[in-house]
């Protein structure tokens, strides 16, 4: 049974950085993408990055571009997701999310496996 657990959220100054950790269990997941979705109270749940376990090919929307990172550890089975020059519109609960596969989807529908969240808040 596949488990995603996140953790690293908290509370930050604009301006300042988190790293969110997504730790993967359950199979080996070499042909998975594992994607970085957040939702913002009273917000639909959006895309916010995702890489390509095999390869580490990544893609970020738009809004966070050369501002996050993606990264992934093998040995750990654990993605980082390094979020510097936070905005306080960034502000959200972040869910980690895996589907089998090399094609990046920015549907959270396409994904099959989702953590539990971790809230990541940024004051102005």
């Amino acid at each position: 049974q596949v488990q995603l657990v996140e953790s690293g959220g908290g509370l930050v100054q604009a301006g300042g950085s988190l790293r969110l950790s997504c730790a993967a269990s359950g199979r080996t997941f070499s042909n998975y993408v594992m994607g970085w979705f957040r939702q913002a109270p009273g917000k639909e749940r959006e895309f916010v990055a995702a890489i390509r376990w095999s390869g580490g090919y990544t893609y970020y929307r738009d809004s966070v571009k050369g501002r996050f990172t993606l990264s992934r550890d093998n040995a750990k089975n654990t993605v980082y997701l390094q979020m510097n020059s936070l905005k306080p519109e960034d502000t959200a609960v972040y869910y980690c999310a895996g589907r089998r596969g090399t094609y990046i989807y920015e549907g959270h529908d396409e994904y099959d496996y989702w953590g539990q969240g971790t809230q990541v808040t940024v004051s102005s």
